[in-house]
């Protein structure tokens, strides 16, 4: 067969494949000869042969049958300009599980892999994220609690752990608390954490500079492996292969894996089945956007460390409470708001009051103007309640519509920016001291009866979905 027919083989193989799977194991193999039925294939690696071998080979021995080639079986060879030590073996197709690595090129790769794995473990991990500052509430608590356990070190109960939730909720901030725990209750266990960027690429240098078993080396090495923001590597078909077979080897190992993500693994749009699968087998915890309660907390905590920072600093009561109120979806953007806050405060020494915080972080109050309409809350305040629209809104003090009223008052102070007299005219023209007496009732009642606290929580939720 001639350089030429391979060639365009390769053209067929291309379209069978697709271009990533092309792109990282059939360009890079290079024919040498067909003797006696036996296609000879020269390959970077010895780990490139036998993938192709077990993934490729049914498909590459029957395109080139049907372009005439007589050919029983595939074999491969190591090149002589790869930086593994070449072989003279050749690695066949049915052969492929019996390949036996390079001792000297094993020695190798795990002196390299343990330099690259050391530079992983310290650059990423934040100080400030541990569990001490991490602030618990209901909607993390379950997460927090999933995490302490994993932070142990001990037998694996549950592999993976996977925490999902929008931008801002703690994701980030548990995993490097479960990484410094590890780190200083485990110092001998091996515990890798990265970013799925950073995993995806390691594989492709990895790929450019054919040291495969380098990177294989290095990740199955570890005793915890930790990735953040997996669904960065969803639609890219060759890192989610090298990640399910490294997935695969460390559960077999009973090493601990512990995922982030921004929504459910079965949410993730182009991510591939097997990996979804593999990724629900565990533990799946959600970190449901934050309450005004547990906004409120990280504020109070925020403002103990600046304490130290900022000595002189007051702030005037409610601010913290506003604040908490205001910015409600993020919690990045929240504990910036602050820094800001005591920042600028410092600078033109002033304390920090419902003035300052205004006129400072204006921008910041616009962009998380809060686009629940006090319509929306009413309506579905009255679908909750099971009573009319114009029952919410009118005249009625029958307790059965008073007391939904009352509700869905409070709901509009905590999720708009109307002001109380705005929302007393939204509800049938009533005094602004109506709506303020509703509030305070729904408030007092939330820590006394745990159904208004419950339906409070179920339409907050449900109005911010």
């Amino acid at each position: 067969m001639t350089q030429e027919k391979w060639g365009q083989l390769r053209n067929k193989l291309l379209k069978a494949v697709g271009k990533n799977n092309y792109t990282t194991w059939i360009e890079p193999l290079e024919f040498q000869e067909l003797q006696d039925g036996v296609a000879v294939f020269s390959v970077p690696t010895n780990f490139m042969g036998n993938y192709v071998s077990q993934n490729f080979a049914d498909l590459i021995l029957y395109e080139m049958n049907t372009a005439g080639e007589s050919v029983q079986r595939l074999a491969f060879r190591v090149a002589a300009n790869s930086p593994v030590r070449p072989s003279n073996e050749l690695v066949s197709a049915p052969a492929v599980a019996q390949a036996a690595p390079q001792s000297q090129s094993l020695s190798q790769q795990a002196e390299a892999s343990g330099d690259a794995l050391e530079s992983l473990q310290a650059a990423p991990l934040d100080a400030r994220f541990t569990f001490d500052s991490f602030v618990v509430g209901k909607p993390n608590e379950l997460a927090h609690a999933a995490a302490r356990r994993v932070a142990e070190g001990g037998p694996v109960t549950f592999n993976p752990l996977v925490l999902y939730g929008g931008v801002g909720l703690g994701k980030t901030h548990l995993m490097h608390a479960i990484a410094w725990e590890l780190k200083t209750k485990r110092p001998e266990l091996n515990v890798l954490y990265l970013s799925a960027e950073q995993f995806m690429y390691r594989f492709v240098r990895a790929l450019r500079e054919r040291r495969m078993m380098d990177f294989k080396h290095l990740f199955r090495s570890v005793d915890v492996l930790m990735v953040d923001d997996v669904q960065f590597i969803a639609g890219k078909d060759s890192t989610q292969e090298e990640f399910f077979h490294t997935f695969n080897a460390l559960v077999d190992q009973n090493k601990q894996i512990i995922i982030s993500a921004d929504r459910a693994p079965g949410e993730i749009k182009d991510l591939e089945d097997r990996v979804k699968s593999r990724l629900q087998c565990g533990l799946v915890v959600d970190l449901h956007p934050t309450d005004y309660e547990l906004r409120l907390g990280i504020l109070q905590n925020k403002v103990q460390q600046y304490s130290n920072t900022y000595p002189d600093l007051t702030i005037a009561d409610g601010v913290l409470e506003f604040l908490a109120h205001r910015i409600s979806t993020n919690v990045r953007v929240l504990e910036g708001a602050l820094t800001r806050l005591f920042a600028f405060a410092s600078l033109v020494g002033r304390e920090i009051d419902m003035e300052l915080t205004q006129d400072c972080l204006a921008d910041v109050l616009r962009a998380s103007e809060r686009k629940i309409t006090v319509e929306e809350i009413q309506r579905k305040v009255s679908d909750y309640y099971n009573i009319r629209l114009s029952d919410i809104i009118g005249p009625k003090r029958l307790r059965s519509y008073a007391r939904p009223r009352q509700v869905a008052m409070y709901l509009c102070k905590q999720l708009t920016s109307r002001s109380l007299p705005e929302i007393g005219r939204r509800f049938g023209g009533r005094d602004h001291t109506t709506v303020m007496h509703g509030v305070k009732r729904i408030e007092e009642l939330k820590t006394t009866d745990g159904q208004i606290a419950e339906d409070v929580e179920m339409l907050r939720r449900a109005l911010e979905a």
